[in-house]
């Protein structure tokens, strides 16, 4: 690929001394970064270097990890001393907003696992979709280079492209699309798009893995926030818990305030478990969601912030994205599955610092 002039600027400026450049990844226009130290992030000589390494060479059989890493993917498998290809290989850069500020949001996300049949009846009736057949998915970017990552969904009616149904709307009408299965709660469903992917036990015991592949167009509102605006809940005391169990409690309410997200997650079937953007297995404290406006997928992260009052320091690896997250200084960390997971996810938010590690330039003195 020819690589403009102005690209090479960008590069220039990237990777020269002003303590504070504005990096362009590609069109990431609203990413900036301040070129920092191993010995500024806190506690790395406590990381476990190995499995950092370990995750770095699984990261690497994405495309965007080989694009973002190059030869690093490769040199990675005959290295003996992780720490020193780490810090050989690598600088740190904060990422920071224009303003400046560097503290940013940590939540968390896991896998669920919620019943559900093949078949439909009285206790399995809410069908879990594939992507309808007759949504519309236009790629800006074909027309405007500037909106590469911005997607236009919906479908056409009398000739004209409309927006595609909302949630309310996919409820009272016969949706174009496979089922792959019906569950017994509208509200795990729900969290399962939330979530993004899951485990589906079917009544015959055996297990699917489901995963996101589509979403019908209409923009993400968080349902917490209606229940802060009717009086349900103080904003404190938002978290998938006291959600679920005002969900629960008040079921004469449950489509009212699921319908406040006119959002609506597609699936299809996968043959692993929990699965991000690049298509790799998450794994768990070690994968996080990010917005791609501003952080490459396949990118390798550092990350400080709390856990249950617990500091936690690491190195993980942006290999999702997700709905909620949004801005530069936010990420969303897989946790894992199962109840310990979901209590964890469902209670983590908290303040974050975040750090990218990008191929060191050639000039830099290796420390």
């Amino acid at each position: 690929m020819k690589v403009s002039t102005c690209f090479l600027i960008i590069i220039l400026l990237f990777f020269g001394c002003s303590p504070k450049p504005k990096v362009l990844f590609e069109a990431l226009p609203n990413t900036y970064l301040k070129k920092s130290t191993f010995d500024a992030l806190p506690n790395f000589t406590q990381e476990k270097y190995f499995e950092v390494v370990e995750n770095f060479i699984n990261n690497c059989r994405s495309s965007k990890a080989q694009k973002l890493y190059k030869k690093l993917c490769e040199e990675v498998k005959y290295i003996s001393t992780p720490k020193a290809f780490l810090q050989s290989s690598f600088t740190p850069y904060i990422i920071t907003t224009k303003e400046d500020d560097s503290k940013g949001l940590l939540t968390g996300y896991y896998e669920p696992e919620l019943k559900a049949s093949l078949t439909q009846d009285l206790q399995y009736k809410y069908p879990l979709y594939e992507t309808p057949k007759d949504l519309i998915v236009v790629d800006l970017s074909s027309i405007y280079p500037s909106l590469k990552n911005y997607r236009l969904r919906g479908k056409v009616v009398d000739n004209r492209l409309v927006p595609y149904d909302t949630r309310e709307e996919s409820k009272k009408k016969t949706v174009n699309a496979e089922v792959i299965c019906y569950c017994d709660s509208q509200v795990d469903k729900f969290f399962l798009e939330i979530q993004g992917s899951g485990r589906v036990i079917l009544d015959d015991n055996s297990t699917m893995f489901v995963g996101y592949d589509n979403q019908n167009g209409h923009k993400y509102r968080a349902i917490g926030k209606y229940l802060v605006k009717i009086g349900a809940l103080a904003l404190e005391d938002v978290s998938l818990q006291s959600i679920r169990h005002w969900l629960d409690t008040n079921p004469s309410r449950v489509e009212e305030v699921l319908n406040y997200n006119k959002s609506l997650i597609y699936f299809k079937e996968r043959t692993q478990g929990a699965t991000g953007a690049l298509g790799l297995e998450l794994t768990p404290f070690r994968s996080v969601a990010v917005d791609r406006k501003y952080i490459p997928l396949g990118s390798m992260l550092y990350l400080h912030s709390n856990i249950a009052d617990t500091k936690i320091n690491k190195v993980v690896f942006a290999q999702d994205t997700g709905g909620a997250i949004k801005g530069s200084v936010r990420a969303d960390l897989f946790v894992g599955s199962g109840k310990v997971a979901l209590n964890i996810a469902g209670k983590l938010k908290s303040d974050l610092k975040l750090w990218i590690l990008l191929p060191k330039d050639k000039n830099e003195n290796t420390k």
